[in-house]
């Protein structure tokens, strides 16, 4: 199998690589690359109008839901050059705050204090955040543009413990979401007899 040329990089401000381009040099003997949107549509079909439909611009009794019962989110951010990160976010029951149909708030926590999240939000604003509920079958999407506050009078209502976060995340939601539970009864993620117990636990 020929080897593909991957060229150097050096680690960008908070230890990670910047984005390179296509690898160069031939690709490994059987591969065969998707190369269009026709091609694509072409494999999957058309989605059906439902799939369509759902997709909204303001929160529902029924996200307001899952936010309240969600403990736990991705945040998915990227710079201005296009380095992607995801980063887990967990807190108590219902700690993203709703500010209003349009715009909800992340504390932000005590963490490692890369901040890669945070930086990337300053130099590029566009997010994506996929809720989960324990044991729950859906998962909630929101996509929209994101700013970070120092201080604001709802921070109050984030306080854990008595302590106020120092940043919160504000995003104002461009599109929203419930995503099918396929994936995760493909996974099995709720169950625990599929679970390794071999698997670390902190």
């Amino acid at each position: 199998m020929p080897d593909a040329v991957i060229p150097a990089t050096a680690p960008a401000p908070g230890g990670r690589a910047p984005a390179a381009g296509p690898v160069p040099g031939p690709r490994p003997a059987g591969w065969r690359e998707l190369g269009s949107d026709a091609e694509l549509t072409e494999l999957l079909g058309e989605p059906h109008p439902i799939v369509i439909d759902k997709v909204h611009d303001e929160l529902t009794e029924d996200d307001l839901g899952i936010l309240a019962l969600s403990p736990f989110c991705v945040l998915s951010t990227s710079d201005a050059e296009g380095n992607c990160d995801s980063s887990p976010r967990g807190d108590t029951m219902g700690f993203v705050h709703v500010l209003d149909a349009r715009t909800v708030a992340l504390p932000d926590r005590p963490g490692n204090r890369r901040g890669d999240s945070l930086r990337n939000i300053l130099a590029n604003p566009r997010v994506g955040l996929l809720h989960l509920v324990p044991g729950g079958a859906d998962v909630l999407r929101v996509n929209g543009r994101a700013r970070i506050l120092t201080d604001a009078p709802f921070f109050d209502a984030m306080s854990v413990g008595g302590r106020r976060p120092q940043l919160a995340i504000v995003v104002e939601i461009d599109e929203i979401f419930r995503h099918c539970p396929a994936s995760l009864r493909r996974a099995g993620l709720w169950q625990p007899e599929t679970w390794p117990q071999d698997a670390p636990r902190g």
